[in-house]
């Protein structure tokens, strides 16, 4: 691929950890920055202190440091713009575009799409009038999700259990500006069940290749209970995503999902990211996202079978076709350790102690999403804090060499759930019991 390519990871969190980490085992890279990285990343990679946001001053770092890669990280740049900025300046990005990144910036763009191409999701309606969103909530009677419409940081989906939490909810979002803007605009669905799954497909605008599946703890408790956060941990593969079950995501919903946002005029490149649930009557999409999820990639990116930089860029360049993008065999989990009052409010700056010995461990990578660096000590500096990841031959081996990890690392107030990956170590538990009792 000729001379060594210099990439910029746009982000900080765990999921620009986990990126960095597996970049830099890629022969294609030359120099490796990071906009704003964090402590764990400046093993691999120069951080710049620029904000995910200051999407002018990342390009014009970029132009000044003759970046050929941008790896995007977070949805927001992305919802702003920075693709088609750094493009204009020649430089390739791997990530969609500012209209396709709709895709996650405006629920009402995706639940639309999915409409029209006929890609199975929730029964929905949109509304921008309080009064038709109650009306309807109420005529709809129980169990339905209230969201808003634009980015609301992963809180965005509500669940309303009847039309009375559902009115509240409703009030909460459009006239009380609990997500601003964002909420102003909401799309009311009825409420599917089963078992979820995230699904990432690298796309090059007309083809694509899946990565190994994963699931996310969203709950902040044990048993999925308590609020919705950014995410308690992951594991991958999920063992819901069979092949014949990957076969039917990616002919129903992938492959449609790329055929649709072409024949809009609006070609997908980059991370497609797909919250599926596995229903009684087949796959469904929760909804997208256009990036790496965020703890799944601290999952995912170990198994990944393949350069992730050549992946990135031939995704930027739109031809995917002679890369590969494969799955080592194995499992991989990750666990979040989170700060006291997380996902609301938290204390910062307490010093995080064990990292030294838990990274020791044999084939585990701690991954910093919430850290900084004060007078050359790590102390916290976010709500989730800290991504253990491990793996190994088996999901019950990763998990229980994560959680040693764990045991090392501590920190004031820290917590964390001690179930991650349950769902699938029950399922394979039950399999066992059957095999043998045949």
């Amino acid at each position: 691929m000729g001379s060594k390519l210099n990439i910029l990871v746009v982000g900080g969190g765990g999921r620009e950890h986990a990126l960095a980490w597996k970049l830099a085992q890629s022969d294609l890279v030359g120099k490796l920055y990071a906009a704003p990285g964090n402590p764990g990343i400046s093993e691999y990679a120069v951080c710049v202190p620029l904000k995910v946001e200051d999407v002018t001053g990342i390009a014009k770092f970029a132009v000044s440091e003759s970046i050929n890669l941008a790896a995007v990280g977070p949805e927001i740049p992305l919802c702003m713009g920075i693709t088609d900025i750094l493009e204009e300046a020649g430089i390739a990005v791997f990530g969609p575009s500012f209209r396709a990144a709709a895709i996650e910036g405006s629920k009402v763009f995706s639940k639309n799409l999915m409409r029209k191409y006929n890609i199975p999701t929730a029964a929905f309606e949109v509304f921008t009038l309080y009064d038709d969103a109650v009306s309807y909530a109420r005529a709809l009677g129980d169990d339905m999700w209230v969201k808003a419409s634009g980015l609301a940081a992963g809180k965005g989906a509500v669940y309303a259990s009847d039309p009375d939490v559902a009115e509240r909810i409703i009030r909460g979002m459009m006239v009380e500006s609990m997500f601003g803007e964002s909420g102003y605009e909401v799309v009311i669905e009825d409420n599917m069940r089963g078992e979820e799954a995230s699904i990432f497909a690298v796309c090059d605008g007309k083809t694509f290749k899946t990565l190994v599946s994963s699931q996310d703890h969203k709950r902040i408790l044990d048993g999925d209970s308590g609020p919705n956060t950014g995410g308690m941990g992951a594991y991958a593969p999920a063992p819901v995503i069979d092949r014949n079950m990957m076969r039917r995501i990616e002919r129903e919903i992938i492959q449609p999902t790329l055929d649709g946002m072409a024949a809009e005029g609006i070609p997908y490149r980059g991370l497609l990211y797909a919250g599926v649930m596995i229903t009684a009557s087949g796959p469904r999409v929760v909804e997208y996202n256009c990036r790496f999820g965020d703890p799944e990639s601290q999952a995912v990116l170990p198994l990944l079978k393949g350069d992730l930089a050549e992946i990135m860029l031939s995704s930027a360049q739109g031809d995917l076709s002679g890369v590969e993008v494969g799955a080592k065999t194995g499992s991989a989990l990750c666990v979040v350790m989170a700060s006291g009052g997380y996902p609301g409010t938290c204390r910062k700056g307490f010093p995080v102690s064990g990292l030294k010995e838990a990274g020791e461990e044999k084939n585990v990578k701690v991954f910093h999403a919430g850290t900084a660096l004060e007078e050359s000590r790590i102390v916290t500096a976010g709500g989730r804090v800290l991504g253990v990841t491990a793996w190994s031959d088996s999901l019950l081996e990763a998990r229980n060499c994560a959680y040693s990890a764990v045991d090392k690392i501590s920190f004031q107030d820290a917590f964390y759930r001690k179930d991650i990956g349950y769902r699938a170590l029950q399922k394979q538990d039950t399999e066992d019991r059957s095999q043998k009792s045949e």
